[in-house]
Order: structure tokens, then sequence, then C-alpha cells
């Protein structure tokens, strides 16, 4: 096992809307080969039952840990749907294959539940750019706005916000705040924000943060594979910059690009986010060809580097050593707890009721009149 060292933008010294850079570490793992992946896989699905737990994944882990997430009755998703599986499932262990904030989000959700992960250093580089203080700080020189938060943030700035929003209901939900004539103070990604300031025209004020990963997309690059391969629709992740998503024919979340392959009447997909979603598309859709979207700028050696660091310190070794040890435990003070499930339940009871038929003349109308039920933040 060695240690990378891992880049990120983080609040420059006393500013809040520029960036410095802060460094960072992950494992790098040794891999296992196919037997022993088998074996590790069957002694972790005895110690499931013997534990009364059941295993969450996110699309971006190792496709082994997906595999043994959905064989074992446990849930493929992104952060919040795995929360949310966790906590409607009886089991009352959780094993949350992925990074910190989508355990604490986990334990947030099942207070009452332990949840464990195989390695409770995996972290998030919005998490990191984005530490609770500074953040603190600039809500507090900025009271007339409402504070909205991506849940790739930590439990603290969870509880500061006002609404915790995914990249699936973000749009949505800010596109009624605008209609209300809210002002928006948004954090940690500042391509996701720009994203969704483009698109609602809403007043943002933007946290400076970014994803390693997505932030590493390039336009250029994309367009020469798209030249090469007409034929195929181009689905990004909207963390990636603004340049990368204007040449997509659909910009999404996670589950929102997985529907698409299904959608599109195209076979050939080039995909901008991590590497890791396409274990899920490949087995949902084996007859279509997935192209990785290149990371590299024009000369680079690396043209398609696409792995989130910290999801690649989640292993099946790991997941065997918390079962047994009952290692990478969260653990969330109560109050801090309660504090943060505010805003997720304000965004939970948002997209419910956008599921119900309501009769309105447009899309801006449908969600400020949706919005009416939930009052100020």
């Amino acid at each position: 096992m060695t240690i990378r060292t891992v880049e990120f933008d983080q609040p420059a010294p006393g500013s809040s809307s520029q960036c410095s850079t802060g460094q960072a570490w992950a494992r790098v793992l040794p891999q296992q080969d196919r037997q022993q992946q088998r074996e590790t896989a069957q002694r972790i699905k005895a110690l499931l039952k013997e534990r009364n737990a059941v295993m969450v994944a996110h699309y971006y882990v190792d496709g082994a840990l997906q595999d043994l997430a959905r064989d074992t009755g446990g849930c493929v998703g992104d952060s919040l749907e795995m929360a949310r599986f966790g906590a409607n499932h009886p089991a009352k262990t959780l094993i949350v294959a992925g990074v910190r904030f989508m355990g604490e989000t986990a334990k947030i959700l099942s207070p009452e539940k332990t949840v464990l992960m195989p390695d409770g250093d995996a972290t998030c580089s919005l998490d990191l750019g984005c530490p609770a203080d500074e953040f603190s700080r600039f809500c507090d020189a900025h009271p007339d706005r409402t504070v909205v938060v991506y849940a790739n943030t930590s439990a603290a700035v969870k509880a500061r916000a006002d609404w915790v929003v995914t990249s699936s209901v973000g749009q949505d939900i800010v596109a009624a705040l605008h209609a209300r004539g809210e002002k928006i103070l948004w954090a940690p990604d500042r391509h996701l924000g720009s994203h969704i300031q483009q698109q609602t025209g809403a007043d943002m004020l933007l946290w400076q943060g970014s994803c390693v990963v997505h932030d590493e997309f390039k336009a250029d690059e994309l367009q020469a594979l798209a030249n090469a391969h007409p034929e195929a629709a181009i689905l990004v992740h909207p963390e990636s910059p603004a340049a990368v998503t204007a040449l997509a024919d659909v910009v999404g979340s996670t589950t929102q690009l997985i529907a698409a392959v299904g959608r599109l009447p195209t076979d050939t997909f080039i995909v901008a986010t991590d590497q890791g979603i396409l274990h899920d598309m490949r087995q949902r859709y084996p007859g279509k060809r997935f192209l990785p979207a290149p990371t590299a700028g024009t000369g680079g050696s690396c043209k398609s580097c696409a792995f989130c660091p910290w999801m690649a310190m989640n292993s099946l070794p790991g997941v065997e050593r918390t079962l047994l040890q009952g290692s990478g435990a969260i653990e969330l003070d109560a109050m801090l707890g309660l504090a943060a499930r505010k805003p997720i339940q304000r965004m939970l009871d948002f997209a419910a009721a956008q599921r119900q038929p309501v009769r309105a003349s447009g899309e801006l109308e449908r969600d400020a009149a949706l919005f009416q039920n939930f009052g100020p933040a």
C-alpha cells in the first residue's frame, strides 16, 4: 500500500470567493485477483447475515463492491439513495462503501443504526474544500441569502444550511426559491452552482469548491473524441466545467445519466463522470458501448484518469475487516445530527411533492406552487 498526494480547491486565506490549493492524501490499495475477490466476497456474505448488516455502495466504487451490495440485497446508488435505503432497511448495521460524507448522511437519517465504512479516511475534495468554520463565517457575512448546500458536504456544513440538495433535484429547488424572490448562497461546487445559475437565472453567490475528478475533464479533448465518434451521445455530470457541459447531449446526476442510456436511441455513449459508473451501465445495457471522457488537455499523457482516489480506498478486504472489527464507525453528536437532518428532510419532502400531479402553466410556476407547502427555511 502506498500513499498518494491529492491537490484540491480550498478557500484562499481570508476569502471564501477565491481559491487556493490544499493538499490531502489517499491510500492506494493492493489489488486482489479474481479468485481472491470471490473468496473474500463469500466470507463477507456470511458476515453480513451473522451481523444483521446490509451493504450500500456508490456507483463510483469498484465494480466488485457494487456487485456484492446487489447480490446481498443491498443498494447501489447515489449518496441519498444509499442513505434512504439504509433508513428503510430492517438491518441494524449499515456498511457504506463510499466516502465519509455518505456515511454521515446515512447516520443522519438512521441515528439508531450502526454505520460502518470500509475506510473511515475516505473523503471528498468538495467536503475538504468547505470547512464548517470558514463556511459558517461566509454565511454570517450574507444573512440575506438562503443557504443551499450540495450533499457532498460534512454534517456540520449541512447543519448550517437551509436546504441540502443533490444534483438531481438541486436545479428544481433553486428554481423554486428564485421564483419566490430569494437570493441563494450556494456551496460547495462552483461548476454545479454555475450550471444551476445558468439554467434558472437565480441570484447565486458561489463557494469556490470543485470535485477533483470532474474538474479535470477537458472540452478540447472531449470535442476531439466526439468528432471521432459522431454517433455517440455525450453524457456529462454537472460538476464538470461549463465548457464540458456545453458539449453534452445530457447533463445530469449519476442516476439521470444511467437513465439516459436507456432512453436515447444511440448505442454509443461518451461518459464524463467517474469511470466507476461504467460498471453499472455495462451491466444494465450490455449491447451498448461506453467511452470514458478524456481528462487530458492537448498533448497530455493521460487520456482518461477519471477515478476518485478516495472512492478507490473502498475494497472487499476493507468491508470484511470492518465487519469483523467494527472499525470505521461513523459517530455524530445527536444535536448536530438533528440540525443536519432538517434541510435534508426539507429536500426529501420537496422531491416527494414534485412527483405529485400539479396543475400549473409552466415549470417555474409548478415549482413555486410546490414550494409554498414548505414555507420559509
